[in-house]
């Protein structure tokens, strides 16, 4: 443990505050030397393999099988399908050389894997019996990405889900975007406390390739949209490139259908430290916390430090034996200093153990998120744990759920929306649907329309606020990542 100095007002400069919490709690480092590309430190790895393992989870209680496709994907197939390498064609790093020897056949790292996996699922695919067909890789991809870059949300490498599926009808394609939504769901907001809305991009913003494209995007606090990750209905877009078709029941060949669903792993552990942290540092959710319980033996004499670590040590066993990840900070640093390092790294519970603890049976136990301390019986320590684990993500989503909807803002005419532009809001307007209209608003406010909004009933009420026509649905528009 190192001492450290950290108070700065997240609201008031979110930027250096992300960036300061970066380096201090130890979650990467981007002093690696190429541009994009940061090293995930311990403390972040493990918070991103446990957000990692709940998708994967999830995924494979729903019927997907996990896999890994090669890295490099051949030229011939990256350009088969027109629409896909036209829309990846500025960001694609190419492999020409091999030692001193230049490729026969230049490959290039995988922006995504649709032209790597779809070669193959035409090979393991014959008849109706082997559908559906519903896989997942978690791997990193390369995008040469031309924007600013910025650690776990614009990166030129990133770690990501991918999931690859394949049916018999185009009603199967809708219903695994449904549940997709629903894996989403029960990750993202259930268990990480990440409020989000669904919205399906508007058709000039659409996937490279797809016939549809569905996003899952929050706000953070400086107001800016993240797209967190995405899921995509193909149609038979590529199964008619990558010739994966199958034979039906009367032995007719059909070409396949198909859906992709990419998580964006590195932006939801960004979306999840910027969504419940605070001028303190990081306030992580007990499941997600490398280290969810850490324990403050206090003394001041070589008499009281024997009695108040033989309880500590007690209650470590306890800890571990249910299964907790604990941790004693025996360094030589001041109670104060530690209390202060350890809610800056976000850990769920701190327990206080002193001699009064020990004389009078109980342990002092503080709370991140409300930073309240209270006592707890020596016999009541696991039951209480667990409790206050469930309260606290209760109340993290309580306070980000809060916060989220606050800066969801319906508008109504073209004046209003200009006015307010740039203050931190997603806004909602009735809007024609022309690229026109999105690419004036762009122009002249930073705006981008997101799409319109498919979790919920919403329907336009007039005409488009910024050009008079006709509205053909209710706009999402926000200044993006």
């Amino acid at each position: 443990m190192s001492k450290v100095t950290f108070k700065l007002g997240k609201k008031a400069n979110f930027s250096e505050w992300y960036s300061r919490i970066l380096s201090l709690a130890e979650i990467v480092d981007i002093r690696y030397g190429l541009k994009g590309f940061v090293v995930y430190r311990p403390y972040g790895f493990r918070m991103l393999r446990t957000i990692t393992r709940f998708f994967e989870e999830e995924l494979e209680r729903r019927g997907h099988e996990p896999a890994l496709f090669p890295v490099l994907i051949p030229e011939r197939n990256f350009a088969k399908e027109a629409e896909h390498i036209k829309g990846f064609a500025e960001q694609v790093f190419w492999v020409t050389r091999a030692g001193s020897r230049e490729l026969a056949e230049k490959a290039c790292l995988r922006p995504t894997s649709e032209t790597a996996i779809y070669p193959m699922y035409a090979l393991w695919i014959s008849s109706y019996r082997d559908l559906p067909l519903k896989m997942y890789q978690s791997t990193t991809v390369y995008r040469y990405e031309t924007k600013a870059t910025r650690p776990l949300i614009r990166a030129r490498e990133f770690p990501w889900i991918e999931t690859h599926n394949v049916f018999s009808s185009l009603g199967e394609c809708e219903q695994q975007v449904r549940e997709d939504i629903e894996v989403a769901r029960r990750v993202t907001w259930e268990k990480l406390g990440i409020p989000f809305v669904v919205l399906e991009r508007p058709w000039w913003d659409k996937f490279p390739g797809a016939e549809r494209t569905f996003a899952f995007e929050t706000l953070m606090p400086d107001g800016r949209a993240l797209q967190i990750s995405t899921t995509h209905l193909l149609g038979q877009k590529f199964s008619k490139v990558f010739e994966v078709k199958f034979k039906d029941e009367k032995e007719q060949d059909q070409y396949a259908w198909q859906t992709c669903f990419g998580i964006g792993l590195s932006r939801i552990l960004a979306a999840l430290i910027a969504t419940h942290g605070d001028d303190g540092g990081l306030v992580l959710p007990f499941s997600v916390a490398p280290i969810q319980v850490v324990l403050i033996p206090i003394f001041y004499n070589d008499e009281e430090k024997k009695v108040v670590l033989e309880k500590s040590g007690k209650a470590m066993e306890e800890l571990k034996k249910h299964g907790i990840r604990a941790y004693m900070d025996l360094s030589e640093q001041t109670p104060g200093a530690k209390f202060y390092f350890w809610e800056m790294k976000g850990v769920p519970i701190r327990i206080e153990i002193g001699l009064k603890e020990v004389s009078e049976g109980f342990v002092t136990v503080f709370r991140r998120d409300l930073k309240q301390r209270t006592r707890v019986r020596d016999e009541e320590l696991i039951r209480s744990i667990f409790r206050i684990a469930d309260e606290m993500l209760e109340e993290l989503k309580r306070r980000a759920k809060e916060n989220f909807e606050r800066r969801i803002l319906h508008v109504k005419s073209k004046e209003e929306l200009y006015e307010k532009a740039g203050r931190g809001y997603f806004f909602v307007f009735d809007f024609c649907g022309e690229l026109s209209c999105a690419e004036k608003l762009s122009e002249e406010t930073g705006l981008e329309i997101r799409g319109r909004r498919i979790d919920v009933e919403e329907e336009p009420e007039g005409s488009c606020i910024l050009c008079g026509k006709e509205a053909k649905y209710k706009a999402y528009a926000a200044i993006p990542y």
